[in-house]
């Protein structure tokens, strides 16, 4: 049922693109007014996001460690899973952002008569890395139709995403895989019974949201042809703020376009601004160096303080009828001594 709302708020904005594309006001409110309005909330709310995150203080060091710290010489310390460097830190960051590091590691727990047995998760950690990094080429591969004359850059990845060419048009290698590691992650989803009980309807819509730009993509390039041509044309009009509306948009194209737009504006509230997030989280980004260096918490105010001579010389009435000993007297007996 967590799913269900979320689905068919994805069809109703495909129908909605359909039924919209059939006047001209329609065709320049879904490619036009709607991709800024949506760039417009997605750079807006990305960036506030951030800032605050940024903005945080963070007096103690606080690092996630799963290894030995940096103390004596003769103990060895694990360097990338408690690192005590700057350097070190920037490592496991990189490690973490490219390769997703502690997601490798994570385990999984079952109930086996009634005994609780922790094992390895990879087909998580290699669906989530195909889809990250099939995202990423599909994106810029995308730049083609933004930039003119396009970058060597992005025509030579598109011929090594291409390279397993079958037929007319190209099978792109990052859009079957993309397909794949979002399929699988839907299906983890409703069959992994742990995540499906702690998954919202807002994860959901991501999937499908997802699911649905990449299906529909994949539409327009085997089944519903478009017209290229003018969709580079809407494309460079928009990236210069100079839109041309052709009237040779498809529904299908359309269909894409909104989904992708009802994406980027729902991005800077969703999960999935662990993007920005991964890099400004402090139990990953900081060196472990709490042994070497103090460090002071900045909103601590000025407190009066006192030495333990003064407090007992304060108290030193109240300790004698305690008979606890003072160390001023110890002290005075060991000198005449």
């Amino acid at each position: 049922m967590k799913a269900l709302s979320p689905l068919l708020a994805v069809l109703a904005i495909a129908l909605f693109a359909v039924l919209g594309g059939q006047t001209h006001a329609g065709l320049v409110l879904l490619a036009v007014l709607v991709p800024y309005a949506a760039f417009a909330v997605f750079l807006i709310g990305f960036c506030y996001r951030v800032m605050r995150w940024a903005w945080t203080p963070v007096p103690f060091r606080i690092p996630t460690t799963c290894g030995q710290q940096e103390s004596l010489p003769w103990i060895k310390p694990a360097s990338l899973d408690n690192p005590g460097t700057g350097w070190g830190a920037f490592l496991r960051m990189a490690l973490e952002i490219l390769l997703f590091r502690s997601l490798f590691r994570n385990n999984r727990a079952r109930l086996y008569d009634q005994r609780l047995v922790l094992g390895e998760d990879r087909y998580l950690w290699l669906g989530a890395l195909a889809f990250h990094w099939s995202l990423l080429v599909i994106l810029v591969r995308h730049l083609r139709f933004f930039v003119q004359p396009v970058p060597a850059l992005v025509m030579a990845l598109s011929r090594l995403d291409g390279a397993f060419h079958v037929g007319t048009p190209t099978v792109y290698v990052s859009d079957a895989v993309v397909l794949g590691a979002l399929v699988y992650l839907t299906v983890r989803r409703f069959r992994n019974p742990q995540v499906r009980y702690i998954s919202l309807p807002f994860d959901y819509l991501a999937l499908f949201l997802l699911l649905g730009i990449a299906i529909s993509g994949l539409l327009m390039r085997f089944v519903a042809r478009v017209d290229v041509a003018a969709i580079k044309q809407l494309a460079l009009g928009l990236a210069v703020f100079a839109p041309v509306v052709p009237s040779t948009l498809t529904p299908m194209f359309l269909i894409h376009l909104l989904l992708v737009s009802v994406l980027a504006a729902y991005f800077p509230f969703s999960q999935l601004m662990h993007l920005g997030g991964a890099f400004l989280s402090p139990t990953r980004n900081l060196a472990n160096n709490n042994r070497r260096e103090r460090h002071v918490n900045p909103w601590n105010y000025p407190v009066k303080t006192r030495s333990y001579a003064e407090w007992e010389h304060e108290f030193a009435d109240k300790l004698k009828a305690a008979k606890l000993p003072l160390e001023a007297e110890d002290a005075g007996k060991t000198a005449v001594h």
